[in-house]
């Protein structure tokens, strides 16, 4: 019995040889007795490769498509180029061409180094040039001090003290109401122009640099990785997260008797209050986070300001959230900003270097402990009448690590910035050095350098020239001279730390911290005669 067993489409019969397979056909054509004719069976094909093969995918009306994110990480490649026939840069934006017009940047300055003109560029240019604005704070009213005699009435003669440092607008003033009594008041003097206040830009690491311009020196390194983008509203509710771990839970309404208000910015205001159960005056700054362009920043400050107690920093005692606010409690400190001090009176050897000497001590204590605080100048240094001087504002500085040693973000205020950080390459602590050294030029000029200068120009100056010229140099003390060309030593390595400094000679020429009244006071009594002449 045979059997068959069926598998697929062959048969297979068991126990029976398959018989043989039938001879191949070569040919078309069939012979029979009357000669060849042609068949109709084509030959078989003859054997192709493995080809693969593609199912058709057929149309269906409800199938989706895949989601295609929009590109990331985009960059705009600038290439500029400097053509010496013409004495322009070619190749930059519309935008940046209108600012080269405008500026007093000449054609020699822009065939010198071409690559600071694009640096300066590149700044005014960032969106965030206007950034610290919200942040900046104002003084609104002169404050009143026990210490202080009743101001003479505005009738009597005014004449400025022998310290009072004579602007062209107090003395216009002056020679106006001698000639004519009648003559209608001067329009008021700005209290700070806008470019004296803080910046904070992005990192280098992302940025794109002209080839054609670019050196291998001015590259930091190879670039960080960009960590993923996080939107402001994320940012905003991270930012409240960590605060309410800070702050402190209760009423500071009912602890502080709220004085005056001594200060007004466009994110909040500054009184002065007495806390009612130590009876010490405080000052309490008080900030809409609505309005804090970066509210992370002010987080930043408040953790610096906790860990840093020393006789030279501004000292933190508390904070508060009150709705949408943001209330800090810090020491008062009643002789207000170095600013005043510097644009109202003239300052001796003696004063500038107690003040250089305190900022150096406070620097060394931060700078021990990694932390670069990115904007010293004298609007971020207080006063009190009994001679202190300490160090305010941490909301741009910077905490170094063992994995990160250096920076490259563009921050402070342009005019005290150094060299390295204008031309955007890694920088450390000493660039809070180099910015003393400014500070004191500012102490002894009444400005920093440039002021006067077109902005863009005045970062090219500051990029191409680097240690800046010093008025009436030689009137100086051979110990003045040396203190001020080491703190702006545009070689990094050559300029020394704030430990270093601290054994200066010029700073042992320092006045007595109790000197320093004197200044506050005819400080604050010129301010009240402008106030009261309505200019200011």
């Amino acid at each position: 019995m045979s059997m068959r067993k069926k598998s697929g489409l062959r048969i297979t019969n068991f126990g029976k040889e398959n018989p043989p397979a039938p001879p191949a056909r070569n040919s078309s054509m069939i012979q029979d007795n009357d000669g060849y004719r042609i068949t109709n069976r084509p030959l078989p094909r003859t054997p192709e490769p493995e080809r693969r093969i593609i199912p058709r995918i057929r149309h269906r009306r409800n199938r989706t498509l895949p989601n295609i994110s929009l590109p990331t990480n985009v960059t705009h490649v600038v290439h500029v180029e400097f053509n010496p026939v013409t004495g322009d840069l070619e190749g930059l934006p519309e935008q940046m061409k209108l600012l080269l017009d405008a500026s007093t940047i000449t054609q020699e300055e822009k065939q010198k180094n071409p690559q600071a003109v694009y640096q300066a560029l590149k700044y005014m240019q960032d969106p965030k040039f206007q950034l610290a604005t919200a942040k900046y704070m104002t003084q609104a009213e002169d404050g009143d001090y026990d210490e202080l005699p009743p101001p003479r009435p505005v009738e009597d003669p005014i004449y400025p003290l022998s310290t009072i440092r004579e602007s062209k607008e107090f003395m216009a003033k002056r020679a106006s109401d001698i000639e004519t009594l009648g003559a209608p008041p001067p329009p008021p003097i700005p209290k700070r122009p806008e470019r004296t206040k803080s910046i904070y830009t992005k990192a280098v690491d992302h940025e794109d640099t002209p080839d054609c311009i670019s050196s291998q020196e001015e590259k930091p390194g190879p670039p960080n990785v960009a960590p993923a983008a996080v939107s402001k509203a994320d940012l905003k509710v991270q930012t409240l997260k960590k605060l309410r771990h800070i702050v402190s839970v209760g009423d500071p309404v009912k602890k502080f008797a709220f004085q005056k208000k001594i200060g007004q910015g466009a994110s909040g205001a500054v009184y002065t209050a007495i806390d009612q159960t130590t009876g010490d005056s405080v000052a309490i700054k008080q900030m809409v986070l609505a309005k804090q362009p970066r509210p992370e920043l002010i987080l930043n400050e408040i953790l610096v300001m906790q860990k840093s107690k020393h006789l030279n920093i501004v000292n933190y005692l508390d904070s508060y959230l009150v709705k949408e606010e943001l209330w800090v409690v810090m020491e008062f400190l009643a002789g207000g900003s170095l600013t005043d001090v510097v644009t109202e009176t003239c300052m001796e050897e003696g004063q500038i270097a107690a003040i250089c000497r305190e900022v150096l001590q406070g620097l060394q204590f931060l700078h021990e402990r990694s932390i670069i605080h990115r904007d010293i100048k004298s609007d971020n240094i207080l006063l009190g009448m009994n001679g202190e001087i300490k160090i305010t504002d941490f909301g741009f500085c910077a905490q170094l690590s063992p994995e990160k040693t250096k920076r490259t973000t563009m921050v402070g205020t342009p005019y005290w910035m150094a060299p390295e950080v204008v031309r955007r390459r890694q920088y450390g602590p000493k660039v809070d050095i180099w910015s003393l050294g400014i500070m004191a030029i500012e102490m002894l000029d009444g400005e920093p350098p440039y002021m006067n200068e077109d902005p863009l120009r005045a970062l090219y100056l500051i990029a191409n020239n680097g240690k800046p010229e010093i008025k009436e140099r030689d009137k100086l003390s051979p110990f003045f001279q040396d203190f001020l060309d080491q703190c702006l030593e545009v070689d990094i390595n050559a300029r020394p730390s704030a430990a270093k400094l601290l054994q200066h000679a010029f700073l042992r020429c320092a006045h007595p911290l109790t000197s320093l009244k004197a200044v506050i006071e005819a400080t604050k009594k010129s301010l009240a005669v402008k106030e009261k002449q309505g200019l200011r």
